[in-house]
């Protein structure tokens, strides 16, 4: 390829030349051709015009010389065989420097032109003009070519120069020479109008404009556009812009495009795997019943509200692993019309909708069969926070009231002492959610009971079987039965749960001692040791409370020291040589005398021998009932159990009773069972007992009708009217006087209406030196004397208690300001209290509610009402708030909503509010008593 440099010049124009530049304007505007179709062709006229251009150079302006020295803009042409030459084809700039503002020269025009349409004979006028310019030219200096030719660097080429290089097609040319592509070089250098091209960074590299494009430098700096067109300067400019960027544009749009494609892409996919997952899941996550959502695989539970709220959260079967479960076999199935399914050999879940107590409650029966040996079904659910508060079980061994602030480990779900176990004197299968959510759980399961323990914020419940508690098997494996019900609120549902009339076969003797008790206190007989009971004791006793004069006289408790031996059924001949003459002398004072009995027979009393005989004793597991099993029983050390399921047994215990009765006028009898810890660890009865605690039940079943019973230590299920639950024995300190009303509040809510808790000033004291281990309270003393605040604030607390219960009378501290408090509670109990207590008492008959409840019962709304553990209500017509601090003279006090009447100064109230610093002196207890909803101030 031969290349040629040529410099571009400039020059003003002629008179005649400009004559011929305004006639071309003229035809210029009846001419549709565009730059474009005028640079890709030039026509014979246009090549004698292009002359004309290069040879301009007016009077008025800079020499070629001097133009030549500021521009050094060449153009390099090519020239092509004629098989490949194309006149589209375009010349190559060479890189030079670009031409900056201040150095071109002042002579370049400012205005662009268009080509002028010039006809054969003006294009030779111009073409004659042009040669003569060129001849006065300066001829001094000449240029060198690529071609080997010079030429005067003042004069401009020749035509016949020229015309070679700017490859001109002639089509009437007969050369058959190669010719070189060249430039269509037609236009004069102006002053460019847009400033040029900056460099640019591509791909983190720096390139000039003339790098990257042929035309950067000429397009930019030398561009002709129409003199009169604003749109074709906008065209020109927008067609010169350099190829690469418009290149690179054109992929930025592709990248663009690919990313948008790819985004979308994924978007496409993820919302279709997100279907296929919820899809997968809905079908996992069935709904039941309407209420329940079950995740099959994750075993994820919940119940839901009316309004698809969650009422209860939590995970079945949690000691499974994780796996699809499948349909139950048609074998498995039951004819209930349950939900079965089965994990792989492992357990079973059977899931039914049950009948309910009333139509605006629901219940759900849920029932884990476990296939495997050692596999125990555990439930958890979720407690504390926005899941509500859980009440129930009974009192545990941290005395607390709500279960969400309880932590232990999973345990036996049986009574026992709290000193030594986790549960106490009464429990019940019954736990109660503030969110109107219930679950009983089923009398049979072997039940285990944790809090916070397995896992944080959760209760659990567990089958298992043991070695004791749950010792005989009801299954082959382990099962889980229980029901979950929901209902509108807390206090409908519990109401329609509780056990309803206890009417049934109630007697009128037996509602007298109801009263009986509600109206007069319990006299228990101090006497931690045999020799401290006596026939005299008993008498001297009686002097002392009939001595008060402000206090009604009532039951004489005697505990079981009344015997020489326990288990003997028979008086202390000694002790008691004239008791019955006592008695009667008591009887006609006003008194009523109440014996404690209990199943157990130390191996010191002669009817140990009779009943081991008759088989009439508990017996050792795997003996031939030939062994009697032993435990320790209170101050008996080694002690037979009186088999009560044994048809013999009772008739034997009941002929032993009748003798006594024979003797002395007993009016009632106080059963002690003790707890199942009591029971011989490897104990085998006559009938086989799911459990310890089901002794109980035996023993009050089997008496009722033959024995008059006004107490009892220890049950799992409500005991027949007119028994009352002794509530457990208490600490004489003002921890122990805290934990009373917890303690309340937690068996009335198990459905315990009719309660009796310990003396005035508790049941024992404890040892001053610590202690490396907890004991029974059997092993300790009764307390002295307790302290004076302690006693008075204990004594105010108990007035307003179903029954008022001594061990310690007021007279024995012989200070007048404990006598005239003690005289103040007797008359407010008596004014105030019994009749109130009588009112819910005959509730408690028909409802099954207790006479004692938790503020919440009030007002099952009020979120304030749901932690309160230091006030009670009296039915629904009294709260009571004592205090129970050391020195405390001022305490809080929360009143649900209503009006009420301040029993202290008899100032009305309005409720749901709390009273901050309520001011209690030492002589007085704050109660309030409900006044009617439309009591105005």
């Amino acid at each position: 390829i031969a290349e040629e440099k040529i410099p571009f010049v400039d020059s003003d124009h002629g008179d005649e030349w400009l004559e011929a530049v305004d006639r071309s304007n003229t035809a210029a505007a009846s001419s549709n051709r565009s730059v474009a179709d005028e640079d890709d062709m030039m026509t014979e006229s246009q090549e004698n015009l292009a002359r004309a251009f290069v040879s301009r150079g007016g009077a008025g302006g800079p020499s070629l010389a001097e133009r030549r020295m500021q521009g050094k803009l060449t153009v390099s042409i090519e020239n092509n065989t004629a098989e490949d030459s194309d006149l589209s084809d375009e010349a190559r700039d060479e890189a030079k420097d670009l031409i900056s503002t201040e150095e071109r020269s002042r002579g370049l025009r400012r205005n662009s032109i268009s080509l002028p349409s010039l006809n054969v004979n003006e294009l030779q006028k111009i073409e004659s003009i042009a040669q003569q310019e060129i001849i006065v030219e300066d001829e001094s200096s000449t240029t060198s070519y690529s071609d080997g030719t010079t030429a005067t660097p003042d004069l401009p080429v020749s035509a016949n120069k020229l015309k070679p290089m700017l490859h001109f097609n002639d089509e009437s040319s007969s050369d058959e020479e190669v010719k070189m592509p060249t430039r269509n070089l037609f236009r004069t250098k102006r002053r460019s109008s847009i400033a040029p091209l900056p460099a640019l960074r591509l791909n983190d590299k720096e390139m000039m404009s003339n790098d990257f494009d042929t035309h950067s430098v000429l397009s930019n700096q030398a561009s002709i556009t129409s003199i009169n067109s604003l749109a074709s300067l906008l065209k020109e400019k927008m067609q010169n812009v350099p190829a690469i960027i418009r290149k690179k544009k054109r992929e930025t749009k592709d990248y663009k495009l690919r990313a948008f494609v790819g985004f979308l892409f994924l978007v496409i996919v993820f919302l279709v795997g997100y279907a296929y997952v919820m899809y997968n899941q809905k079908l996992l996550s069935r709904s039941y019943f309407e209420s329940i959502k079950f995740h099959k695989k994750t075993r994820n539970f919940r119940l839901l509200d009316g309004k698809g709220a969650d009422l209860l959260t939590g995970v079945l079967g949690k000691t499974l692993p994780i796996e699809q479960p499948y349909n139950c076999l048609p074998h498995d199935l039951k004819d209930d019309g349950s939900v079965c399914y089965e994990w792989n050999s492992k357990a079973r879940l059977y899931m039914n909708q049950v009948k309910s107590p009333s139509p605006d409650i629901k219940c759900y029966s849920f029932q884990w069969e476990t296939l495997l040996d050692g596999l125990f079904p555990t439930d958890c659910f979720d407690v504390g926070g926005e899941r509500g508060f859980w009440y129930g079980g009974g009192i545990t061994k941290g005395n607390d009231y709500i279960l969400g602030n309880a932590t232990f480990p999973s345990s036996p779900f049986v009574t026992g002492d709290t000193n030594m176990h986790q549960w106490g004197n009464a429990v019940k299968r019954y736990f109660l959610n503030s969110k109107g959510v219930a679950i009983q759980v089923d009398e049979r399961t072997p039940l285990y009971v944790s809090v916070n323990s397995e896992a944080a914020n959760k209760i659990c419940l567990q089958g298992r079987n043991d070695q004791f508690a749950f010792v005989n098997k009801q299954s082959r494996f382990p099962q889980l039965k229980y029901t979950i019900c929901s209902g509108p609120d807390m206090k409908s549902l519990h109401n329609g749960l509780m056990q309803k009339s206890l009417w049934d076969g109630l007697t009128e003797k037996d509602n007298d001692v109801i009263k009986s008790l509600l109206r007069e206190p319990v006299w228990q007989i101090p006497a931690s040791k045999q020799e401290h009971l006596t026939e005299t004791a008993i008498y001297n006793y009686t002097e002392s409370i009939i001595a008060l004069g402000y206090l009604r006289l009532g039951h004489i408790l005697v505990n079981e020291f009344w015997q020489k031996t326990i288990g003997d059924f028979r008086l202390d001949g000694e002790r008691f040589a004239t008791l019955d003459e006592t008695v009667n002398i008591l009887h006609r004072r006003g008194f009523r005398v109440s014996l404690t009995i209990q199943p157990f027979i130390s191996t010191e009393s002669s009817n140990f021998r009779e009943a081991v005989a008759g088989k009439l004793l508990i017996y050792e597991r795997e003996s031939e009932r030939s062994i009697p099993a032993l435990t320790r029983y209170k101050s008996t050390t080694s002690a037979g159990v009186l088999d009560v399921t044994n048809n013999a047994s009772i008739p034997w215990l009941a002929e032993k009773l009748k003798r006594i009765s024979e003797t002395v006028e007993i009016d009632s009898y106080f059963l002690d069972f003790g707890t199942a810890f009591n029971i011989p660890r490897y104990y085998q009865c006559a009938h086989t007992l799911v459990n310890p605690d089901e002794f109980k039940n035996y023993f009050m079943e089997r008496f009722e009708g033959t024995l008059s019973i006004f107490g009892v230590s220890s049950a799992v299920t409500v005991p027949r009217p007119p028994a009352f639950l002794s509530l457990p024995p208490v600490n004489s300190s003002w921890s122990g006087l805290q934990t009373i009303i917890p303690t309340m509040l937690s068996y009335g809510i198990i459905g315990f209406p009719f309660l009796m808790p310990g003396p005035v000033g508790g049941d024992f004291v404890l040892p001053t030196q610590q202690l490396k281990k907890m004991y029974s309270f059997y092993e300790f003393e009764l307390p002295p004397l307790p302290d004076k605040e302690l006693y008075v604030r204990w004594l105010q607390l108990a007035t307003f208690l179903p029954v008022l219960r001594f061990t310690h009378l007021p007279s024995e501290y012989r200070d007048e300001s404990v006598t005239a408090i003690a005289k103040e509670l007797a008359n407010i109990r008596q004014t105030t209290v019994v009749p109130m207590l009588e009112r819910y008492a005959s509730v408690a008959m028909d409802d099954g509610l207790p006479i004692i409840r938790p503020l919440w019962m009030l007002d099952s709304t009020d979120v304030n009402c749901f932690s309160i553990s230091d006030e009670f209500s009296i039915g629904d017509g009294m709260i009571v708030a004592p205090v129970l601090t050391k020195g405390e003279t001022v305490r809080e006090v929360y009143l649900p909503q209503g009006v009420w009447k301040d029993g202290i100064d008899e100032s009305l109230r309005k409720g749901s509010r709390w009273i901050h610093n309520y001011h209690v002196p030492q002589n007085k207890v704050a109660f309030f008593i409900k006044m009617p909803d439309n009591t105005r101030f």
